[in-house]
């Protein structure tokens, strides 16, 4: 595969990541209606988990270079959404919601890790 498909590919699988992004959040947001952002927690947790089982599976030569860069940095590039995370973290302190923003901040680092290490292991 020559590096102009793959690069298209990318973006493809970008946009694919992002579609899913929206769908996902979109379901979330429809039933949670409190100050946490639940919607991008647990889409960043599900990116997280997945990064782990492609690099597990990378690791294993289960995935091609190709497949794991439109994987990873295209359709999981697309999905997670580490900016957002921060801009609702600076809303929640600009709020006052001290102690949302710390819960969220917090869980919104250690969670994802924790779930790509999951993911990883799974299948290592």
């Amino acid at each position: 595969m020559n590096n102009a498909v793959i690069a298209v590919s990318v973006c493809l699988c970008g946009g694919l990541g992002a579609a899913a992004r929206y769908v996902c959040d979109s379901v979330i947001k429809a039933s949670w209606h409190k100050a946490f952002p639940l919607s991008t927690f647990v889409i960043n947790s599900i990116a997280g988990f997945l990064a782990g089982v492609i690099a597990g599976l990378y690791s294993r030569r289960f995935l091609s270079d190709p497949a794991h860069v439109m994987l990873a940095t295209g359709f999981l590039g697309g999905f997670s959404t580490f900016s957002t995370m921060m801009n609702e973290s600076v809303t929640l302190l600009l709020g006052g919601r001290i102690t949302v923003f710390v819960g969220y901040v917090l869980t919104s680092v250690v969670v994802p890790v924790m779930a790509a290490a999951l993911g990883y292991c799974l299948v290592v």
